[in-house]
């Protein structure tokens, strides 16, 4: 697989679970990032538990780089970014994930490489790690219990990178394999429906008649209904019709 330069890296510096080390893969291959970098893995290296966790990112594994040392394992970057939960007495900027990730989608634009660190499961990156960093992403959790597991964290950033690079869709309104049904299509569906609720004496008393009437169109018109639909809600009516034709009896025409 071809090592992708218009990417930030992922350092996971002294990861201490293979189980871990393989979710952070598969999390970072859910959002394509594919440039993971290893520092000092507490279990060495290779890892079949990395691995087994990895399930289908185990491209990611295979070409990890793997350092002895932070500063080797981001000596190629020019802006590194540090995750932590904690407040640090380090004067850096402070940065949320999606600002963060802003910063770095125009810093790799540009031509630089960026590279974002994640710590140890255990206590998170040392003071000795951060200082590499030129800045802090700190994501607004519970001040309680503010610790992210690794994988989530990293499935936290690679969400907020690949809102960079794609147009995220918020909402999809779409009718599936049937076409949405028309105005005139609804209408006569509620022509219908009134028509026979009428002759079954639905709209009673008379004086509320207009405005069961006036609901019963509201409630078509805040229906976003499919061509399907309104042919189902057609034939609902005409087997609700001859069963009441044919005396109530079961059975089908």
């Amino acid at each position: 697989m071809p090592i992708d330069t218009s990417q930030p890296v992922f350092v996971l510096v002294r990861p201490q679970m293979g189980e871990n080390i393989g979710a952070a893969a598969r999390a970072m291959w859910n959002f394509g990032l594919q440039r993971m970098r290893l520092v000092a893995p507490r279990d060495g290296w290779p890892n079949p538990r990395a691995v087994a966790m990895a399930s289908g990112a185990g491209r990611l594994l295979d070409e990890a780089r793997i350092s002895e040392s932070l500063a080797c394992a981001v000596d190629d970057c020019h802006w590194v970014l540090a995750t932590t939960a904690r407040g640090r007495d380090l004067t850096k900027p402070v940065l949320s994930p999606e600002r963060a990730m802003q910063l770095a989608a125009g810093k790799i634009a540009a031509g630089e490489r960026v590279a974002v660190l994640f710590g140890p499961e255990r206590t998170g990156l040392e003071n000795d790690d951060i200082v590499r960093a030129n800045a802090f992403v700190t994501v607004p959790v519970n001040p309680e219990f503010p610790s992210l597991n690794l994988a989530q964290c990293v499935l936290l950033m690679a969400y907020e990178w690949q809102r960079q690079r794609v147009q995220v869709v918020h909402e999809v309104d779409a009718p599936g394999r049937h076409d949405w049904a028309s105005a005139l299509e609804v209408e006569k569906l509620a022509e219908h429906y009134e028509a026979r609720l009428e002759e079954a004496g639905f709209f009673f008393p008379e004086a509320k008649a207009a405005n069961m009437k006036l609901n019963l169109r509201n409630l078509w018109s805040r229906m976003r209904l499919t061509r399907a639909d309104v042919q189902m809600l057609h034939g609902i009516m005409r087997q609700m019709v001859r069963w009441k034709e044919r005396g109530g009896e079961a059975g089908r025409d």
